[in-house]
Order: C-alpha cells, then structure tokens, then sequence
C-alpha cells in the first residue's frame, strides 16, 4: 500500500493542486477517486470537518484544504526538487495573496458566470472573470522576469493556484463562445498556459474539457434546480 494517497475527485481543480506538487517532487502517490454523491468512509473519516476532497494522507496523517496541502507537500519533500513556494519572503507573500483571490474571488466568478441566467447576469459575472485574467496579465510580466512561469523556469506556487482552473476557463470559453485567454488580449498568459499545460508533471492529469463542460452542464441543472421558485 502506498505511504502517500490523494483522496480526489476528476473535475475539481483543487485535487489537481495536490497531484501537481506531487508530481513536481517525482513522490509516489496512490490516486482514490471518490463519488461525491456518496462519500466513502475514508474521506469522511480523514476530513471530518469539510468532508471535501482533495486530501492527502501521508504517514498516518490527514492533510486537508489544497493550498495547505501544496505548502506540505514543498516542506516535507523539499529536497526531493526546486520549491514550490518562492524563497523570498516578500515574492512567497506575493503568491500567497493572489492564491487567495483566487480561491475567495475568481473562482467564485466562474462559477457565477457557470450559473448565470439572463444576458446581464452572464455579462457582469463575465467582465469579473476577464477582470481577474487582465489583473494576472500584468502580475504575470512582473513576477515571472523574463522565464515562463509565474515561479522563473519551473512551476511554481502561483503557476499551480492558477493553472489548475485553466480547464475550466476552457469551459466558460465554450459556453460564453468567446476566446478569454488569446494572443491578443493576453499574450504573456496565452503562451504561459500552453507552457503549463505541455509540462511533464501537467499534461497527463488535466481533466478533458469535453467531459468537464458536460460536468459543468450536470452542475448548473442542480443548481438551477435548486433554485426557490418565485411565489
């Protein structure tokens, strides 16, 4: 039995996090794909709190959360490859904070413009999706200095935080019939993705946008359905 697994589920970008980092340190890990409409024993078990995927089980303990996970993973590995999180202080804070706009806003907004109903709806959770890709454009030109990645030459923390929800920005992309990452518009971002997806530790994990719109499809009908009909 392997001493590193990661309890995931295919579609979620935050499970990718956790495989990356792994991937990035060349660690061994068992994959458990879950069914989040029945979750097993051992994902409620390991997170008791949350009971969401990713986790990571590594030693007899329980590691929840991705972005918590990722910074594990870079300490307890961290002579196995370059670190993940940048070895600056002011450059790790950095990332950090745009992790987490990530993780509080855009994601948020996509999945809002996922969601959406009606013209306006679509058009303002829209404009806040390219909004945070214009603001990643222009911290893209400062951070990376001249390599291809936000981390200089290899993957790094930010590139992991932001690369993981490519995928799904193809989606959005194939539902709103628009390019949101182009040459045009984005140019520094447009040749970073391909950069990201093409690298060895990326490409065999990232999910089929194909299967992922279809997903998407299934998750806005539960939404909607959800939904309270107007009295």
């Amino acid at each position: 039995m392997a001493d590193v697994k990661v309890l995931g589920f295919w579609a979620s970008p935050f499970v990718l996090r956790a495989r990356i980092a792994l991937h990035l340190k060349s660690v061994n890990y068992e994959y458990v794909e879950e069914d989040l409409e029945s979750k097993s024993d051992l994902l409620l078990k390991s997170n008791p709190v949350f009971k969401q995927v990713p986790v990571l089980l590594h030693g007899g303990n329980s590691i929840s959360e991705s972005l918590i996970i990722v910074q594990y993973i870079d300490e307890v590995w961290s002579s196995a490859a370059p670190s993940i999180l940048p070895s600056d202080p002011y450059e790790r804070a950095v990332s950090r904070f745009w992790a987490a706009y990530v993780d509080d806003k855009w994601s948020n907004a996509l999945r809002a413009r996922l969601v959406a109903e009606g013209e306006e709806a679509k058009k303002a959770t829209l404009a806040q999706v390219e909004e945070g890709l214009a603001l990643f454009e222009e911290e893209y030109g400062k951070l990376r200095k001249g390599k291809p990645f936000f981390g200089g030459d290899q993957i790094g923390y930010l590139d992991i935080v932001i690369g993981c929800i490519l995928a799904w920005v193809q989606v959005i992309e194939k539902f709103s019939e628009m390019k949101l990452i182009d040459e045009a518009k984005t140019p520094g971002l447009f040749q970073w993705a391909d950069s990201f997806c093409s690298h060895e530790a990326v490409k065999d994990v990232l999910p089929d946008v194909e299967a992922l719109a279809q997903y998407g499809l299934k998750v806005r009908a539960k939404f909607l359905n959800a939904k309270p009909t107007p009295q």
